[in-house]
């Protein structure tokens, strides 16, 4: 079976977290090919990643780069203005009707297809379209009906021209050749889902939407730390609010990291049995029972340098342990996305400001990441959002205790076998690493019990079961039998008869 896989800043180019995902899914099942398209911000390359081999193609889909080429045909115009006239409507006037959000992508898609996108939307009588509806919605707006769909703030005819902008970059996915494929299947919520649209819209081809962490949610945490002005924060969350929602509304299958984000995909409008959580899993024989302890008592962390992973309150909570146990280290691992680098420079001042230079030390991404688990006494993650991160599950496949934010699917994974406190609360996470550290036995007892919880409840071979059976029965071959028995019910019982058992929650 074919399937396309849509990422977005994940894989093939990038490391660690969906990434791990996407090619554990791949490389998982060889009786599928795959062809990955995947959409990033500037230009990327392809050639020299090693991929499996089921991977027959990679299609890079840029936002930030020169408008890709027009295909050639027949247009009609009326696609093109009509359509961003839809669009707008919907995102500045009738937040509450993602089908006419849908509506205006579909008539987008259909000049997209076979003109010049870009150029179609690159003009000034566009740009002045969007500052009118914009300036007039919101200063027509009942409060009503801002508290339903979001603030809307006036714009200054700046925000309105970033606004026009980014909005002709991120329709770009329009412009790609849509799929001709079993099944897509979209890695994340957001832009991805748009060449699933297109694929959906000309050939008929089922969707199935995988999240890991809640994109709408992520997208707001990201705006809080950005420099851009309120009025294009509120134009960017109506966007970002409606792609989130014409996802949910095209998928035949949404199948969320955890329940937790099944909660909130419901709020947001998804259909409650397209639902099913299935949780990540790894290969128990990849992260070996750990070794003895370090000599020195040790805070271990593994991720992406990023303002999600809230390495700042990590580094604050590390300097209350420090003044408790003067020979603690914190080692922290892993390497800093471009576009990053800001962050990492703010974190090393925190370190320089609590004079822990030396003690917490960031150490660059590790050959084998589970040295990195191995290397503390217990495995930290201060994440303000997450899915259900296998940071978490390798760390405790190893039989490291560890201490963990409640967010996402962390209490999911976590159960008894760890310890959880609120996010951003240094103080809350110091104390728990200090109890941890004094405690041997309780470090051990932890320990046993996680390994025991991954080893019975998240490995890859159940994980790999699901997407097993999620495939052929999404796809239109399997169709007849979701019609005759509703696909959650389909799911969940095995050609025997037998219930599938394993990582669907």
């Amino acid at each position: 079976m074919q399937i396309a896989l849509l990422c977005e800043g994940t894989y093939p180019h990038m490391h660690g977290g969906v990434s791990v995902w996407c090619e554990q899914l791949i490389a998982g099942l060889p009786e599928h090919t795959f062809d990955v398209y995947a959409i990033s911000g500037p230009p990327l390359d392809a050639r020299g990643l090693t991929l499996p081999g089921n991977v027959r193609s990679v299609t890079n889909v840029p936002l930030w780069a020169a408008r890709p080429p027009a295909l050639r045909g027949r247009t009609r115009a009326a696609d093109l203005h009509e359509g961003y006239g839809q669009l707008l409507y919907s995102l500045f006037v009738a937040a509450d009707r993602p089908e006419m959000f849908l509506a205006g992508l579909r008539r987008l898609f259909d000049y997209a297809q076979h003109g010049d996108l870009g150029r179609g939307l690159d003009t000034g009588k566009k740009a002045a379209q969007l500052f009118e509806m914009w300036r007039v919605a919101a200063r027509d707006h009942a409060p009503d009906a801002k508290r339903q769909s979001g603030l809307l703030l006036p714009p200054t005819l700046a925000d309105a021209l970033q606004a026009h902008v980014w909005l002709e970059h991120f329709l770009r996915p329009l412009s790609c050749p849509a799929p001709y494929a079993a099944v897509c299947h979209a890695t994340s919520n957001g832009l991805s889902p748009l060449v699933a649209f297109g694929s959906k819209w000309r050939y008929g081809t089922p969707f199935v939407l995988t999240e890991h962490g809640i994109y709408l949610r992520e997208r707001y945490l990201e705006l809080r730390y950005s420099g851009h002005t309120p009025a294009f924060k509120s134009f960017l969350l109506r966007f970002y609010q409606q792609l989130s929602a014409a996802a949910y509304r095209m998928a035949d299958l949404i199948t969320p990291g955890s329940h937790y984000n099944e909660r909130w995909e419901v709020m947001q409008g998804a259909e409650p049995g397209r639902i099913r959580a299935v949780y990540n899993g790894v290969n128990p024989a990849f992260f070996p029972q750990a070794p003895a302890e370090p000599t020195e008592p040790t805070i271990s962390w593994v991720g992406r340098v990023d303002p999600l992973k809230d390495l700042e309150t990590l580094i604050r909570a590390f300097g209350e342990v420090r003044a408790q146990l003067p020979t603690a280290k914190l080692r922290m691992f892993g390497g800093t996305p471009r576009g990053n680098e800001d962050y990492a420079r703010h974190c090393q001042s925190v370190i320089d400001e609590l004079g822990l230079r030396g003690q917490a030390t960031f150490e660059g991404r590790v050959t084998d990441v589970v040295d990195a688990y191995h290397a503390g006494h217990l495995v930290a993650l201060t994440s303000i959002s997450e899915g259900f991160p296998y940071t978490l599950i390798e760390a405790m496949a190893v039989g490291r205790a560890t201490v963990s934010t409640d967010v996402g699917g962390v209490t999911e994974a976590v159960g008894d076998a760890g310890l959880v406190v609120p996010s951003r609360d240094p103080g809350a996470f110091a104390r728990a690493s200090l109890r941890l550290l004094g405690d041997t036995g309780l470090r051990e007892q932890l320990g046993r019990a996680a390994r025991h919880r991954v080893l019975s409840e998240f490995t890859l071979d159940s994980f790999l079961s699901v997407y097993r059976r999620v495939y052929p029965l999404v796809s239109q071959e399997g169709s007849a039998r979701v019609a005759r028995s509703g696909l959650r019910a389909a799911l969940l019982d095995s050609p025997a008869g037998q219930p599938l058992v394993g990582a669907v929650a």
